[in-house]
C-alpha cells in the first residue's frame, strides 16, 4: 500500500514543525520546499528531523528541495510561505508582499500538484486563500485557509485554563475572519456537555473572548520576532489527518461560501466537514441576530482586505 505524499511549501518555523509532527504520526512521506536562497537551513532541519526517526521507529521519508517538480503527486500541500508579522504589525501589514508570493506559488502548485488538497497559513489568511483560489483555478473543495481551526483551539485552551477543567471536555467553535473581528460562539460552548454560561460569569467569558481574538498578537509581542508556530502546526495536522483518514471531522476553516450564512463569494471561517474529498460540506446552523451581526461585521473586514489586495475586480 502506497503512502500519502505531503508537500510543505515554506520551510520556516511552521513548516518544519509540521514536518516533525507529520513524520511522528506517520501520515505520509514529506517534501519540504523553499526558495533556493533559503534552502540550506531547510536541508539542515530535514536532516535533524530524519535523525529523530530511530527514537520513534517511523520509516516515512522526508526530502528537502527547491524544485517544485518534487511535489508532483502530492495528496496534500500546506503553504506556509510568506512574511510573518512582527510586533505592532497587523496581519494586513504583510498583505502586499504575501499576495505576490502566493500568486507565484499558486501557479506552481496547480502545475505540479493539481489534485492536492491545499491548506494555506499565510497572513492575512482569508484574503490570501482567496488569492490562491483565484490564481490556481483549483476547485473550492480543494482549498482552505487556516483560521477557525487555530482560533477554536485557542478558545478551547482559554476555556480550560479559566475553568480549570480538562481541555478534552471542552467543545466550542470560532467563526469569521482570522483577526480581531473573529467570532468565538459562546452560546454553544460547553465543558463536558455543560453550557459555559453555567460555569463562568459573563465577565470571565468576555475576557476569554477578547483574549482569543488577540491571541496571535499576544504571542507575536511576547516572541519579539516571528509569530505562533506550534499551535498553528498542530491545527494544520488535525486538518490533514481528517482528510487523509477520511474522518469527516467538523473543523472550522476559511472556506469559500456561496450563500451560506448570507455570504457569497468570499473565504471565511465556517464549520466544515473535512474528508477524503476535501471540503465536503459547510455546515449551517441558525445564528442569533447578534451572532449574524458579528458575521456581517467580520465579512466587511475581509471584503476590505480583499479589495485592498485587488483580488476581486
Amino acid at each position: 500500500m502506497s503512502r500519502h505524499k505531503i508537500a510543505l511549501v515554506g520551510g520556516g518555523a511552521i513548516g518544519s514543525t509540521i514536518a516533525l509532527m507529520t513524520t511522528q504520526r506517520v501520515l505520509g512521506d514529506v517534501v519540504m520546499l523553499d526558495r533556493p536562497e533559503y534552502i540550506d537551513p531547510v536541508h539542515g532541519k530535514a536532516l535533524d528531523i530524519l535523525a529523530v526517526r530511530p527514537h520513534f521507529g517511523f520509516d516515512v521519508d522526508l526530502t528537502s528541495t527547491s524544485d517544485y517538480h518534487m511535489i508532483e503527486g502530492a495528496d496534500i500541500v500546506v503553504v506556509t510561505a510568506g512574511v510573518p508579522r512582527g510586533p505592532n504589525m497587523t496581519r494586513e501589514d504583510v498583505l502586499a508582499v504575501n499576495i505576490k508570493i502566493i500568486e507565484e506559488v499558486a501557479g506552481k502548485i496547480k502545475k505540479h500538484a493539481p489534485d492536492a488538497f491545499v491548506i494555506l497559513t499565510t497572513n492575512p489568511v482569508d484574503a490570501i486563500v482567496h488569492a490562491f483560489y483565484k490564481h490556481s483555478g483549483m476547485k473550492k473543495s480543494q482549498v482552505v485557509g487556516l483560521s477557525g481551526a487555530l482560533d477554536t483551539s485557542r478558545f478551547k485552551n482559554f476555556i480550560s485554563m479559566e475553568t480549570g477543567y480538562s481541555v478534552k471536555d471542552v467543545s466550542c467553535l470560532v467563526m469569521g475572519g482570522h483577526g480581531p473581528t473573529m467570532i468565538p460562539i459562546t452560546r454553544t460552548a460547553t465543558v463536558g456537555g455543560i453550557p459555559l454560561r453555567d460555569l463562568l460569569s459573563d465577565e470571565r467569558i468576555n475576557y476569554i473572548v477578547e483574549r482569543t481574538r488577540h491571541a496571535g498578537t499576544e504571542i507575536v509581542n511576547l516572541l519579539g520576532n516571528g509569530s505562533a508556530y506550534f499551535s498553528s502546526a498542530s491545527a494544520i495536522v488535525e486538518m490533514m489527518e481528517s482528510v487523509i483518514f477520511d474522518k469527516k471531522r467538523v473543523i472550522a476553516s476559511s472556506a469559500l461560501c456561496e450563500g451560506e450564512y448570507g455570504i457569497d463569494g468570499h473565504f471565511i471561517g465556517v464549520p466544515c466537514v473535512l474528508g477524503s474529498s476535501g471540503v465536503e460540506k459547510i455546515i449551517e446552523f441558525k445564528l442569533t441576530d447578534d451572532e449574524q451581526d458579528m458575521v456581517d461585521h467580520t465579512l466587511q473586514s475581509i471584503k476590505k482586505t480583499v479589495e485592498q489586495a485587488g483580488i476581486i475586480e
